[in-house]
């Protein structure tokens, strides 16, 4: 057995200073000392997926991450796993507990997945390890994990037993929140959009200029943002369908003076509304949440959301945006960039915008990876051309 200081200690001696995820029982030590412990940020996640969004923007600000969860959890990090960390060659690492093992009685809803836990490891091609059980085995191990993520520029799992580390008083760490006007929700009657959305996109980035960093979900959004101009400050998040805000709050809380614009789509949002909450709760200060709403599931064929009966303004409102903007028209558009100007942030603007896809969109080019590695060197340098 280990104690989790003696773990952190090591960690934090290779440059591991984010930590983030969800319980569990066997974790419970781990994170107690993670969130007592002043020399690591830590962000409690809505779910386990979120948490690996979070670890990556975290790394794309500069930081070394680890994401914790439990492995009846781990089905929810499966998407983020394959189509954001695999995709854009994130490392971070995760340590999973190992509920259910084979061998050890537990509750029945970890049979199954304590049964397979390491195949579904093998099967999403990510490289693992027990975690450490005697102090002499730690530095050793997390070297071993950072020689394979230095080689496959991918994650590392450690995979914690029951028992492994020693109990942790929890002492619980206050979120610096700072002060929150009485009435964050600004609402306009929403009416049908005037604006397409490339049209709307192109407004936003007009108002915030090429100083801010740029977070684009899936789909034909981010090939907007791409066609308009294709810059270093700015992330087409190709996969891992509504992680965006997730990976922008990473962002905006490893680089806490940095303008971060979240460019979000009403299905992707849906999907992740969770996210929603935990901005509110950590609220970074330059974070602009935008989302275009058009109803639909555009780059699929134009199937309904249920966002017509959805307000995300308000909704961002009571999850603790600073905040919350909601409208359909140009002006409507263009007041609410007015008026962030001079604001905290995190803010939510929730426009309604049409159809109107251009038959010349353009697609990124450039490979997942490299467009992660340059911007991650822009938010250190500022260079956005």
């Amino acid at each position: 057995m280990i104690t989790a200081t003696e773990w952190f200690d090591a960690a934090l001696e290779r440059g591991y200073t984010f930590l983030t995820g969800v319980p569990c029982s066997y974790l419970t030590p781990f994170i107690n000392a993670a969130i007592g412990d002043e020399r690591t940020t830590y962000v409690g996640a809505a779910s386990e997926g979120e948490a690996i969004a979070i670890a990556c923007g975290a790394w794309l600000g500069g930081q070394r991450s680890v994401v914790m969860c439990q492995n009846s959890g781990f089905g929810n990090t499966v998407n983020p796993l394959t189509s954001l960390s695999w995709t854009f060659q994130i490392p971070h690492l995760l340590v999973t507990t190992w509920r259910g093992e084979p061998g050890r009685v537990d509750e029945p809803q970890h049979e199954l997945m304590g049964a397979k836990l390491t195949e579904l490891l093998e099967a999403v091609d990510l490289p693992y390890e027990a975690f450490p059980v005697e102090p002499s085995d730690i530095g050793p191990s997390l070297d071993r994990a950072d020689a394979t993520m230095r080689e496959t520029s991918r994650p590392f799992a450690f995979v914690m037993r029951k028992g492994t580390v020693a109990k942790h008083q929890l002492a619980p760490r206050a979120v610096d929140r700072g002060t929150f006007p009485p009435e964050p929700m600004r609402a306009r009657p929403l009416g049908a959009p005037e604006l397409a959305r490339n049209a709307a996109v192109a407004r936003v980035v007009e108002a915030f200029g090429p100083d801010a960093a740029y977070l684009a979900t899936t789909g034909k959004l981010g090939r907007e943002l791409f066609t308009l101009g294709d810059r270093n400050n700015q992330l087409y998040n190709v996969g891992s369908m509504g992680c965006v805000s997730a990976i922008g709050l990473g962002v905006a809380l490893t680089r806490p003076e940095q303008r971060v614009v979240v460019l979000d789509g009403d299905g992707s949002l849906l999907m992740k509304l969770g996210a929603l909450a935990t901005i509110g709760h950590y609220a970074p200060r330059a974070l602009v949440h935008v989302v275009f709403d058009n109803e639909k599931h555009e780059s699929t064929g134009g199937q309904s959301t249920v966002s017509s009966t959805v307000s995300f303004a308000r909704i961002a409102a009571g999850a603790g945006y600073r905040h919350a903007f909601e409208g359909s028209t140009a002006n409507d558009l263009d007041a609410a960039l007015d008026e962030i100007r001079d604001l905290e942030g995190p803010i939510l603007v929730h426009q309604k915008v049409g159809l109107a896809t251009d038959p010349a969109l353009g697609r990124p080019d450039v490979h997942p990876s490299d467009v992660a590695r340059r911007f991650r060197t822009w938010l250190a340098r500022g260079d956005s051309r």
